[in-house]
């Protein structure tokens, strides 16, 4: 996987943070900072630390109390598959996560780097490619971010993680939503 900085990151993130998700710009002085040990995860791209919300910005994990058939046709819990994709992510590696932007629940959406081997990765990359979550869209399907997009499609191609799955993807299921339900 090729290496990419977290600034340059950050900065195709933010340049879709707006318009993209509904969200506001984060304060310009927000700092990255290291995601603790202790987080209490809500969901494959949403957590809880120090008593603030964050959520993976351009993510979109499948949603818990969905479900996901296996090969075998055992029931999984889809949601439960993600985040635990997520939680290992966590506990295997130093993630540093830059704040971007508010979203309309007020939870802060953020752009993450995992520190792997030597080498920084993007958080979001990296469950997206591995099949795990998907590249979230606007109201309109339209991709938040085109790089996770690419990778939705060559995970589904070659048919990793929830794509060897039978599931129904978050995306159709969140747009079916009535607004007032939606996170």
């Amino acid at each position: 996987m090729k290496r990419t900085s977290l600034a340059a990151l950050i900065t195709l993130a933010t340049a879709h943070a707006v318009s993209a998700e509904g969200a506001a710009p984060a304060s310009a002085t927000a700092a990255p900072f290291l995601v603790s040990k202790s987080v209490e995860l809500l969901t494959g791209d949403t957590w809880r630390d120090d008593g603030k919300l964050y959520r993976l910005y351009g993510v979109q994990s499948c949603l818990r109390g969905t479900i996901a058939l296996d090969a075998n046709g055992k029931e999984l819990d889809c949601g439960n598959v993600s985040l635990a994709h997520l939680a290992a992510l966590f506990s295997t590696a130093a993630v540093t996560c830059q704040p971007i932007a508010l979203a309309l629940d007020n939870a802060t959406f953020v752009v993450c780097g995992a520190k792997l081997g030597g080498n920084t990765i993007d958080l979001g990359t990296a469950l997206i490619a591995a099949g795990y979550a998907f590249a979230a869209t606007d109201a309109k399907r339209n991709a938040v971010s085109g790089n996770y997009l690419v990778a939705e499609v060559n995970a589904k191609m070659k048919a990793d993680g929830l794509w060897a799955m039978k599931f129904q993807h978050p995306i159709g299921l969140l747009l079916k939503r009535p607004k007032e339900q939606d996170r």
